[in-house]
């Protein structure tokens, strides 16, 4: 699923969409408490080296065939644990030396015998006393460990209807497999209601006196089972219902269940949802879709919702004569019901599928087609909006065609629709056969710029990759959601070799994966909301990347795409687990010698974060040693993590051709590396290729800085991107004063590409906004920050001057340098640059007075809509446009210019008009509160509007949903006060099971006393600086 990132500078959509909330770790704290508990700064530690410890995960979780799995999960519901262990890595030796037995010894007399006798059986009931009734377990130190082994009765859960539930776990019993569905629903879209028929063929895998299954606000009117009417049972809080029975059903049984019911379309974006556009008329048309992903196809029909459940479906849907449908298959027939009504039916699925992936419409769409190999790709778009969907149909076929000879696993359906959704939260959803799409993912006009086509090409390219990464091949749970994401989200980066994206949201995954809130790529995933949860950056990005890191390490430009086509062969039609990814690419290794697989990068899966890599030289000697880069750290909770790393390098001799590039595996804490005495300096990471951060010492920053200045063309412009990044995150650990981030970033009024220009100017920003909300706190504070901040403004401008005063403002056909372009203007105009500001408004000008026949440059308009917004008069403008504008890539970047005016009443009215969905969609939310934040004016007016509203955004959005993980990091991530930290900690606190405990909580907590401790740090020396 692609995540929406509207937020970003750049508009891809990505990644809904797309624990206890953690493990319980020795490393994990809980930031939810006070903050004084531990010492944040990481500038107050004293850095130590370790001791090396394991950490052991896992223990237990062994792959189990299907009858392990299944006692493995009766025990649990047994409550039995395991047993301690700790008696198997006992020394032989004892501390306690027994005495040699006398040469002799007397007989003893009867009386002594029956005393013995009599106080070894006292010891002996006592001991058993103890052990039965106390549960007690002897130790060393006596009886304080409780006995883990004596079976605790489940405790099951209680029915509406007041019956016991027969289950008691959020995953299903393994006892029933699903082999086919047969559906049948019929939506009213004039009542938003629907009724349902759903027939599930099962097969009995274990003997067991019942069936339990998802399902979700269904109201179940009848259930059949061997032609007899049953009880349903049903379970909320876990969507799960359950049928009994007085006689076992016996394993290798088939047997069919029937259920009818009825609900309504879901006013969210999950499930079976109703939805409305306006059309070129002004009339208001409405139409139903589906977004099952991760856990709502149980609000559709019941079902067993968890993705290891693959099965075919049969699907049937009745509709009225005046729209049309679509599933997942191409349609088999149409049969008229009666005057008005029509019901389609679908061809049976040619393969299994995970429920998620089911999907069906029912609207007013009209397709544009072509045919590639054996199958038909259509992109389908409301009527109006046909004529955008031509890019979209040339960018689908070439890509299609692209993996199925990369794969060497052909496309296995023979339609692949696209559709473009009107409303539509997620920005895109791999349904197979029938993917579904925001319309700014998936629509563009004839004259939309390079980048706009850009990130439609790209979320294309993530889509149709998941159909074989999660489609062909499936996770077995949500603990390995990417196996999925991240594979698609590599590949769409790989197939339109889109490099300094994909460098950009490497650096972005690095910043997250610095926090102690993070995970593990593979985690526990015990909740619901910890499934919804799973939609980050961690899963897509940082999966990615290691995936990226792993390709760039082995021999030959060929051994990763075997590895992945012998991955996708193995597991086909199935599911599977890391392990097996890991495997099957170290089955295919070419070179003994090489790293295997599966060692390295289990480290790099099973632990959350990221290695720091310090470099220290001492003549031809260079030192490498490696701990976990954590932001929030102390010497109570420096972690044993340990990485096996491919460190690739290069020096002043050789750093620009890939032949420079030399590797050196970092299996241990420290390693050494020879390089000839002549070198000056050293880059590691080459191109920024690995997943980690580089530490030169002063030493080596010094030299590398000096190089930049003297030639910048010493290095890529990837590593000059990856020196920026690093440096910056290095200040921030407290390892870098600040004046030697300066020092390095003073080449770069030479600098000429995107990546580094953009990486510098988001973290200085990123700086320059956390100076701007200062100003609101205490009224000297204000003064002195609104003076540095004035400082700080003329540092930016002029050290990019000379970049800016080269870009123009007509149309630009570079993608690259449309991406240069737009970020320096956007930072000058924000920056109140004047020349920048009166083009801008320029520009708006001749738009309204042509009536929209001047166009705006696509990668200038969110620029000139925003300075266009800050003036009332400019305001109203822009809103009578957004009301009348059809071009919704353009729409987009109108409503983030209104969400940036200063005026509060209207930022009041933005954030209110998109809670309702009339004016403003509902889907645009999380962008309208993100922009808001941006300005001064708006930051604690939206912290304020999340705060009022929140049980209204949880209706909207899951908990724990990728929406809210935004909504949370936009209100919250540029507070530096111990005010704000203690009103957003308070507010959480308060919500309880409405989302107290999501991950997005914990990082929100953990930014804001990182943001306090940095400025307190180094506002004293910024303020010199500067």
């Amino acid at each position: 699923m692609e995540k929406n990132r509207g937020i970003f500078r750049v508009n891809l959509p990505r990644n809904m969409i797309e624990n206890s909330m953690f493990e319980e770790e020795p490393d994990v704290v809980d930031l939810g408490k006070d903050s004084t508990s531990f010492p944040v700064c990481p500038y107050e530690v004293v850095f130590e080296p370790r001791s090396s410890r394991l950490l052991v995960r896992g223990l237990g979780e062994n792959d189990m065939d299907e009858d392990e799995e299944d006692c493995e999960s009766s025990a649990r519901l047994l409550g039995m644990s395991f047993m301690n262990r700790s008696s198997a890595t006992r020394s032989d030796s004892s501390p306690y030396t027994r005495q040699a037995p006398p040469r002799s010894c007397s007989q003893p007399s009867t009386r002594t015998m029956v005393v013995c006798v009599l106080l070894l059986v006292v010891v002996v009931s006592m001991t058993m006393a103890l052990y039965f009734f106390t549960g007690c377990k002897f130790t060393k130190t006596g009886c304080p460990k409780p006995n883990n082994t004596t079976p605790v009765e489940t405790v099951y859960p209680v029915s509406t209807n007041g019956e016991l539930f027969p289950w008691a776990e959020l995953r299903l019993p393994r006892s029933i497999c699903p082999l086919s569905y047969n559906l049948t629903l019929a939506p009213d879209l004039d009542k938003m209601t629907f009724t349902g028929h759903t027939v599930i063929y099962m097969s009995v895998r274990h003997d067991t006196n019942y069936i339990v299954l998802h399902s979700s606000n269904l109201n179940i009117a009848n259930a059949t089972f061997k032609a007899s009417n049953v009880t349903v049972l049903e379970y909320k809080p876990r969507d799960q219902i359950a049928v009994k029975f007085s006689e076992k059903l016996k394993r290798g049984q088939h047997c069919v269940l029937t259920l009818e019911y009825s609900a309504k379309l879901s006013n969210t974006y999950d499930g079976f949802y109703n939805s409305s556009y306006t059309d070129k008329n002004g009339n208001k048309r409405v139409l139903a879709a589906t977004q099952f992903e991760p856990l709502a196809a149980r609000k559709a029909f019941p079902c067993f919702d968890e993705p290891a459940f693959k099965a075919t479906f049969l699907v049937k849907i009745n509709r009225k004569s005046d729209y049309m449908t679509l599933s997942n298959m191409p349609m088999a027939k149409s049969t008229p019901l009666n005057d008005s009504l029509v019901q389609d039916e679908y061809k049976k699925t040619s393969v299994n599928m995970s429920t998620y992936l089911v999907a069906f419409i029912v609207g007013d769409f009209i397709p544009v087609t072509k045919d590639v190999s054996k199958t038909q790709v259509s992109v389908y778009s409301v009527p109006e909006k046909k004529e955008h969907t031509d890019y979209a149909l040339d960018t689908a076929s070439k890509l299609l065609e692209f993996y199925n000879n990369f794969f060497e696993i052909d496309y296995p359906l023979k339609k692949l629709d696209l559709v473009a959704i009107p409303d539509f939260l997620a920005g895109a959803m791999e349904n197979w056969g029938l993917i579904t799409f925001r319309e700014t993912s998936l629509l563009v006009g004839k004259q939309s710029s390079p980048l706009e086509k850009q990130v439609v090409a790209s979320v294309i390219a993530h889509e149709l990759a998941h159909q074989w990464f999660g489609n062909l091949v499936t996770m077995s749970w949500w603990n390995d959601l990417w196996l999925n994401e991240g594979f698609a989200t590599y590949m769409q980066y790989m197939s339109l070799q889109n490099g300094n994206l994909f460098l950009a949201v490497r650096f972005r995954a690095l910043d997250k994966d610095a926090l102690n809130s993070s995970h593990a790529v593979s985690t526990d995933v015990n909740t619901e909301e910890q499934v919804e949860e799973m939609f980050d950056s961690v899963s897509y990005e940082k999966g990615a990347s290691i995936l990226l890191m792993l390709n760039a390490s082995l021999p030959g430009d060929q051994q990763f795409r075997k590895g992945i086509i012998q991955y996708l062969k193995q597991f086909s039609g199935s599911n599977t687990d890391t392990d097996g990814l890991w495997n099957s690419l170290t089955q295919v290794e070419v070179s003994t010698q090489h790293q295997n697989v599966s060692e390295m990068m289990s480290s790099w899966t099973s632990q959350k974060g990221f290695p720091l890599v310090t470099v220290s030289r001492k003549g031809d000697q260079v030192t490498l040693t490696q701990e976990h880069f954590l932001l929030t750290s102390d010497n109570a909770m420096h972690t044993s993590s340990m990485w096996i790393i491919p460190v690739t390098y290069l020096n002043d001799s050789c750093s620009l051709a890939p032949e420079c590039r030399q590797l050196f595996t970092l299996k241990t804490k420290t390693g050494i590396l020879k390089v000839p005495e002549s070198v000056k300096w050293l880059k590691l990471n080459y191109k920024n290729t690995g997943f980690y951060i580089v530490h030169y010492g002063d030493e080596g920053w010094r030299a590398l800085t000096e190089a930049l200045s003297a030639n910048i063309s010493v290095l890529t412009h990837e590593d000059r991107a990856s020196l920026i990044h690093n440096i910056f995150a290095l200040s921030r650990l407290g390892r870098v004063a600040f004046h030697q981030v300066i020092n390095l970033l003073n080449y770069m009024s030479n600098e000429t590409e995107t990546s580094p220009v953009t990486e510098a100017l988001l973290q200085l920003n990123r700086i320059y906004r956390l100076l701007d909300k200062r100003q609101e706190n205490i009224v000297v504070a204000s003064l002195k920050v609104y003076t540095h901040s004035h400082k700080c403004t003329n540092y930016i401008l002029n050290l990019f001057a000379p970049l800016m005063n080269k870009k123009t403002w007509g149309e630009e056909e570079s993608v690259s340098k449309q991406e240069l372009r737009s970020t320096l203007l956007e930072m000058a105009c924000n920056l109140d640059e004047k020349r920048c500001i009166q083009q801008a408004k320029s520009l708006f000008k001749q738009y309204i007075e042509s009536n929209g026949t001047s166009r705006i440059p696509g990668d200038l308009q969110r620029v000139v809509f925003t300075v266009a917004a800050q003036s009332d008069e400019g305001w109203e403008s822009l809103l009578n446009m957004y009301g009348h504008a059809t071009y919704d890539a353009e729409k987009r970047k109108m409503l983030e210019g209104l969400a940036s005016t200063p005026n509060t009443r209207a930022l009041a009215w933005i954030l209110k008009a998109g809670l309702n969905g009339d004016i403003i969609q509902t889907q645009e939310l999380p962008l309208v509160i993100s922009t808001v934040c941006n300005s001064f004016s708006g930051y604690l007016f939206a912290w304020d509007f999340v705060q009022e509203n929140w049980d209204r955004l949880i209706e909207k959005f899951p908990v724990g949903s990728f929406a809210i993980q935004t909504i949370i990091k936009s209100a919250t991530s540029q507070f530096s006060t111990q005010r704000h930290l203690d009103q957003v900690q308070a507010f959480f606190s308060s919500l309880k099971e409405r989302g107290s405990q999501m991950r997005s909580v914990q990082e929100a907590l953990e930014t804001i006393r990182l943001n306090q401790c940095w400025m307190d740090k180094n506002l004293p020396s910024l303020r010199n600086l500067l």
